[in-house]
């Protein structure tokens, strides 16, 4: 953990270049830093340091059992995280990615990461921010949740996300306010149907254009009439 950390504000291109610089080290050395994303301020790190995401997760007052999901910059990144994406989840990213949709996908056994009690899976998503995006594409995947202490309010501005985190987070990027409230949707593509874990931004009406039997909150497949006869299910 560092000692003082540092605001940057990214509202001139030369400042953006230079914070944008100074994250990707932050990123490379292990630290923490908190940056804008499409929906609220995040706290990020390197996915692939076990030491950072601890870090990150201490500085939010969150256990191994509530692991961070993974920003990513691109499509062929999901590709190269997931061990498997159907068809399903393959058409959900291409038409609402980049934006607030997060989907948990098998990782990739080989990935040399440890984001916590993540039972085989991943949460990944590619944000509709441009900085967000800039960063990602010079440092490869984040993991990102937040940037608040557990149970807190979400930070829509850097200086809400300082107030909580204080000097456990290196950098701050200040990119002005984000208001969007909404979290984003996640949908569990592990299990068939896909289903709705947490309704966001998105909404299961607009995601039921691209995957019709898609499952919202607390509904259940329907049921055949063979199973229905036999009480299955």
């Amino acid at each position: 953990m560092t000692t003082v950390s540092r605001i940057l504000t990214c509202e001139t291109e030369d400042r953006r270049a230079e914070a944008v610089s100074a994250a990707v080290q932050t990123v490379r050395t292990g630290d923490c830093l908190v940056l804008p994303t499409d929906t609220v301020y995040g706290v990020g790190a390197d996915a692939f340091s076990p030491q950072a995401v601890r870090v990150l997760l201490a500085a939010k007052g969150r256990g191994r059992s509530m692991p961070p999901p993974v920003l990513i910059g691109s499509l062929a990144v999901l590709r190269a995280l997931a061990e498997e994406v159907d068809d399903r989840a393959e058409r959900l990213a291409e038409t609402f990615w980049p934006g607030a949709l997060s989907l948990i996908l098998p990782a990739q056994p080989s990935l040399a990461w440890d984001l916590g009690e993540t039972r085989g899976t991943v949460a990944l998503r590619m944000p509709a921010d441009d900085l967000a995006l800039d960063l990602l594409g010079r440092t490869g995947p984040l993991a990102v949740s937040s940037a608040n202490r557990t149970g807190s309010p979400a930070a829509t501005t850097a200086a809400e996300a300082h107030d909580m985190l204080g000097d456990s987070v290196e950098l701050y990027l200040d990119d002005g306010p984000r208001n969007t409230v909404s979290p984003s949707t996640i949908v569990d593509c592990t299990v068939s149907p896909l289903r709705v874990v947490r309704e966001g931004a998105i909404s299961v009406a607009e995601l039921r254009t691209v995957v019709p039997d898609l499952l919202g909150l607390d509904e259940e497949p329907h049921q055949s009439r063979e199973e229905a006869a036999e009480g299955g299910g």
